[in-house]
């Protein structure tokens, strides 16, 4: 069954369906599960798929090149500006120190030092796949762990193409000749220099090409408006740039990763994102089960003490490298451990190397099989590793939660209180000082707090929904509290406690959405403010008029739209529970709504609007106040 591709795709498919789920259930997250798969029906394993693991490798090529175009795509020059200090400083110590250490111990182990560097700059990758994945999973992305886990994985993405430019050279300082038989390249029988040669023409060639072909080429793709087409084109371009950069000898997933680099920056990153995104867990998924197959058990059987050894120096090496890096750029112990552990394996980028390192006969061959097994047996390892630090280390060695800061004092009473100073709270505190009306305002956020004193602002770290801390802002003797928190279960906690113990006290809210207006009612919440409602009719109103529409008719008919949008909000909210019954009562609103403002429209009330379509207020009284005529003139003499 396993001869045709069909077949391979139900065993491959087979295996993660049986085995991700059991090893979600376990803890172990799915990175572990699909590996364990790949074991399972791989040649050392039950055999259905694979031939001594050369076979699964092929299937797993195009993973491997989608995955790196994905990560190619996300790396946008605004996103590594902004962290351009943790990607040098981590990425950089890193890779160096790793390199240099690994580097002397293969000199030691007796490989020559073109053959040891080039074994040192392979394992000194990490995978990407595969942290991303696990982090991800385990909601650490945005954690201190996961930056610096990022910023360093990106690092290393980046130090693939000076490597693989730098291999080359390598090659000719030994005097070996590149193509042993693994397939013929373009520049197959030329000097060994002109193909180190050509590696930076192609990566010149293919930005040159992605400026001036590709992306005008997607233009005319995206005007057909045909998705298909544009996932099509997509693949096109993925798949011709990998072929381009194998013909003259570099690695397809290379060419992929380049091509999604290139389109970073376009007007079709986030359409391209959002075509392949689909297809991005599958082939990864698919990935980590080729990686499992890999794993040469017949070489660890032959030889466990060695490869066992290896695979053990190599991550604690690492391991201490990455502690060391996050001591010094001030990682606690619980986020240093997942750092370390998390990136202490060789990455799927080895595998790029050490192939190239293989063609041009850098290493012997059973150097080159051996540290692939390294590899991936580490990269199995990545997430047990992780799972222990959570269950073992952290509980045992990990710094106990801080105490929640404690709220600050508050000896001020104002009549308003403005609970959360984001951009909307924030607005509404100037407009409202402007005005000459001070305001109470509490933040939970005590970062945003500090931020916030030092522009200026009298704000109050704690948090609203406690009853201490309404008490100490004078809920008592306060007129009115106004709700600007973003957190919808945060809010409705507040309103219950307020209703409970100030009944006197007159809230507003603002909401994000019609469902949390509608919860909001039901609470008893009669000024409720949609943020969106605004912001879009304002924008109803500029449109009309920029299509030739009198200002003043434009913003009657936004007033009247908003008057009948609360009206038919209050009339929906009863009815959100029952689908139909809402669609039915929404489509009567809105059929009542376009037939009151049509009404209005055709009444006789707009003769005098075209006064709204003169120079605003304040430039015709900045413009009239060189003249007293003009300062005195009535508003209907122009």
């Amino acid at each position: 069954m396993t001869e045709t591709l069909l077949g391979q795709a139900i065993v491959y498919l087979g295996a993660a369906l049986f085995c991700v789920p059991i090893a979600k259930r376990l803890g172990m997250g799915s990175v572990l599960g699909y590996l364990m798969a790949g074991i399972l029906i791989g040649p050392y394993g039950l055999g259905f798929v694979g031939h001594e693991g050369e076979d699964i490798m092929h299937f797993a090529e195009f993973g491997v090149v989608m995955m790196l175009f994905l990560i190619g795509l996300e790396l946008e020059p605004a996103h590594f500006w902004r962290m351009r200090s943790r990607i040098l400083g981590l990425g950089s110590l890193q890779l160096t120190l790793t390199s240099l250490i690994l580097t002397g111990g293969f000199l030691l182990l007796g490989l020559d030092w073109r053959g040891a560097l080039a074994a040192g700059l392979a394992l000194s990758m990490s995978s990407t796949a595969i942290v991303l994945q696990s982090l991800k999973e385990k909601g650490l992305g945005n954690s201190q762990a996961g930056s610096s886990s990022f910023a360093v994985l990106l690092f290393q993405d980046i130090a693939v193409i000076p490597m693989l430019a730098l291999l080359p050279f390598l090659a000719l300082q030994a005097g070996a000749v590149a193509g042993n038989g693994h397939g013929a390249g373009l520049l197959d029988g030329l000097p060994v220099w002109l193909k180190a040669g050509s590696v930076l023409f192609a990566v010149v060639a293919v930005i040159v090409l992605g400026r001036y072909v590709v992306v005008p080429f997607l233009r005319i793709i995206t005007k057909a408006s045909v998705r298909e087409l544009s996932v099509a084109a997509a693949l096109l371009i993925i798949v011709g740039i990998a072929f381009l950069m194998q013909l003259v000898g570099l690695s397809p997933a290379l060419g992929a990763f380049l091509a999604g680099v290139l389109l970073a920056n376009s007007e079709f990153r986030h359409e391209l994102e959002s075509d392949i995104e689909p297809f991005k867990g599958l082939l990864l998924g698919l990935f980590f089960i080729a990686v499992g197959a890999s794993i040469n058990f017949q070489l660890l059987a032959e030889a466990p003490g060695k490869i066992v050894s290896l695979v053990l120096v190599v991550i604690l090496i690492k391991a201490a490298v990455l502690i060391l890096a996050g001591r010094l750029f001030r990682l606690t112990f619980d986020q240093n451990s997942i750092f370390a552990l998390g990136l202490s394996q060789v990455g799927e980028f080895a595998f790029v190397l050490l192939a190239f390192i293989d063609r041009l006969a850098i290493l012997g061959r059973d150097w080159t099989e051996t540290l692939m097994a390294v590899t991936a047996i580490s990269m199995t390892l990545t997430p047990v590793l992780l799972l222990l630090n959570e269950r073992l280390v952290l509980p045992r060695f990990g710094t106990p939660e801080q105490e929640e800061q404690e709220a600050d004092q508050i000896d001020i009473e104002h009549p308003v209180i403005i609970a959360g100073f984001g951009s909307f709270g924030s607005t509404l505190g100037r407009f409202l000082r402007a005005n000459g009306v001070e305001a109470t305002i509490l933040d939970s956020d005590s970062d945003q707090v500090d931020l916030l004193r030092r522009m200026g602002f009298q704000v109050f770290y704690g948090d609203a929904s406690r009853v201490d801390i309404l008490h100490s802002a004078g809920a008592e003797t306060a007129r009115l509290l106004f709700i600007a928190i973003d957190d919808p279960a945060t809010v409705h906690t507040l309103v219950s406690s307020v209703k409970k113990h100030f009944p006197n006290l007159k809230i507003m809210a603002r909401v994000g959405h019609n469902i949390d207006a509608y919860e909001l009612l039901d609470s008893g919440v009669d000024h409720i403010y949609r943020d969106f409602l605004d912001t879009s009719v304002r924008a109803g109103v500029d449109v009309l008029a920029s299509l030739g529409h009198r200002r003043f008719s434009a913003t009657r008919a936004g007033l009247a739209f908003m008057k009948h949008d609360e009206a038919a909000m209050r009339h929906l909210a009863p009815h959100r529970h029952d689908e139909s019954s809402y669609i039915s009562n929404a489509k009567e609103q809105i059929r009542l709504q376009e037939q009151l403002l049509a009404s209005d429209r055709s009444s006789c009330h707009a003769q005098h609007d075209h006064a709204w379509d003169s120079p605003t207020p304040v430039t015709a009284a900045t413009e009239g106040r060189g003249t007293p005529e003009s300062a005195a003139a009535p508003a209907g003499d122009g």
